[in-house]
């Protein structure tokens, strides 16, 4: 037995001594998957007492304001996150010019952003006050997320402790907090509050670690030639990260206009349990997108040699999330209460649409290495355009479980379904389905990283 996990281990551990960017790139998705899985397991809990406090009517609520706010977002972050740090890899020397003139931008959109979902949510619910004061609480959040800018440097040097530094504390200081609210028997609005508090920590905290690693916002330099070059490339990203959230997040908008609050707040419960993990994917991501440039910039073959490796653990992953949550699925809802008992077919269906989300998560950075942000709007428009189409028929008819089946559709179709019309996209789109069928690839795969171990890792 012994003999057989020293077989299986060291391929391996010679893989990583080989690599110092290898090793740079675990470290870094370390941390992040460590802040990922505090934040998962705090939530987990504080999310059950949340649920079980507020009752799926007012849950329903607080989900309504919060995906009517996320509807949006995409226009405050105005598509700069991998941009920027793209543009720090390959121009490190102008990284206050980049990053001054990101937050600028940053900062015009999430006024413009706040400015119209207030406008939006009194044209939808012009009678509900309350509804109106909750949406213009979150979207306050949004100004603060400008300075997520700090964050784009420490991702392109592979650097993720400052992020999970001030992501970890705020969470904690801020659930902590929503605790202390149910023991006190809080009214709903104050959650709403709860969520602006946690942006204004995270704010402070990059703030102070951008200081601590000797650097200065006072230093950043905003330049309009750079501005309006990131506008130029990011503007189909702000477009197609704009219909992904609609179609991440219009379903709950629907079910609460079409089906009313309480089942809004069952299919949220499934939506937050097919969706906690989903930090995984953006954690690997986030650390792995440098060196996908760096690749494109030394050979072809490194480089999808590389994008296939991505998918191939992505997808694994995906798997493995939504076999073990398969089998646990009706011990998860439960803690939820009885009221939520109804959430677990939805979860059912719905944790296979993690298989799509870490597909298109990884196929990101092959788009923004290519510099393919219009087909990554186009593809997303296509997703989105499925998916209201398919619960405006289906949500009248079968509720939360129509909004369900029509998400795990669009998402492939997002992802995987719309390679197939775009020349540009067939070879990444191979590389997907050659990822999906992962589970009867594992031999080959460990064979071959065997053999890679025993030469020399690029």
């Amino acid at each position: 037995m012994i003999q057989k996990w020293r077989s299986f281990s060291q391929p391996v551990v010679n893989l990583v001594a080989r690599s110092q960017a290898l090793k740079k790139i675990i470290i870094s998705a370390g941390w992040l998957a460590v802040e990922r899985i505090f934040r998962m397991v705090i939530s987990f809990f504080v999310g059950i007492a949340i649920a079980r406090y507020l009752g799926p009517e007012q849950y329903g609520q607080l989900n309504y304001a919060q995906s009517f706010v996320a509807l949006f977002s995409s226009i405050a972050a105005l598509g700069l996150d991998g941009i920027v740090v793209r543009n720090i890899v390959r121009q490190p020397s102008r990284k206050d010019e980049i990053m001054g003139s990101a937050f600028v931008l940053k900062m015009f959109g999430s006024l413009f952003t706040i400015t119209l979902t207030i406008a939006l949510i009194m044209l939808v619910r012009p009678e509900d006050r309350h509804m109106q004061w909750m949406v213009a609480l979150v979207s306050l959040g949004l100004l603060l997320q400008s300075f997520d800018t700090i964050d784009y440097w420490f991702q392109s040097q592979v650097n993720a402790k400052v992020k999970v530094y001030a992501y970890a504390l705020s969470f904690f200081l801020v659930s902590m907090g929503k605790v202390v609210m149910i023991v006190l028997h809080a009214p709903l609005i104050a959650f709403a509050y709860a969520g602006l508090a946690e942006a204004v920590i995270i704010a402070a905290g990059l703030l102070t670690g951008y200081r601590l690693y000797g650097h200065s916002i006072r230093n950043w330099r905003v330049s309009l030639t750079c501005a309006l070059e990131m506008l130029k490339d990011s503007w189909p990203l702000i477009l197609s990260s704009l219909a992904i959230l609609i179609y991440m997040r219009v379903d709950q908008i629907m079910i609460g206009e079409m089906a009313g609050d309480h089942e809004l707040g069952v299919y949220s419960v499934a939506v937050r349990l097919g969706e906690m993990w989903y930090f995984v994917p953006i954690a690997i991501v986030s650390s792995t997108y440098p060196s996908i440039v760096r690749a494109k910039e030394t050979s072809e073959e490194l480089f999808y040699e590389r994008l296939q490796q991505l998918y191939d653990v992505m997808a694994f992953i995906g798997y493995l999330v939504a076999i073990v949550t398969t089998c646990f699925a009706s011990v998860l809802v439960s803690l939820f209460g009885r009221e939520y008992a109804a959430a677990v077919p939805l979860l059912l269906c719905y944790i296979w649409i993690g298989l799509f989300v870490n597909l298109g998560v990884a196929r990101t950075s092959f788009l923004n290495t290519m510099n393919y942000t219009r087909l990554q709007f186009v593809t997303s428009l296509m997703g989105c355009l499925a998916n209201v189409a398919l619960n405006v028929l289906l949500i009248p008819r079968y509720g939360a479980m129509g909004a369900t089946v029509a998400s795990l559709f669009s998402y492939w179709l997002q992802t995987h379904g719309s390679c197939c019309f775009f020349p540009a996209l067939h070879r990444t789109g191979a590389m997907q389905t050659k990822a999906i069928l992962v589970p009867f690839r594992l031999k080959q795969i460990l064979s071959q990283l065997h053999i890679r171990s025993k030469g020399e890792y690029l």
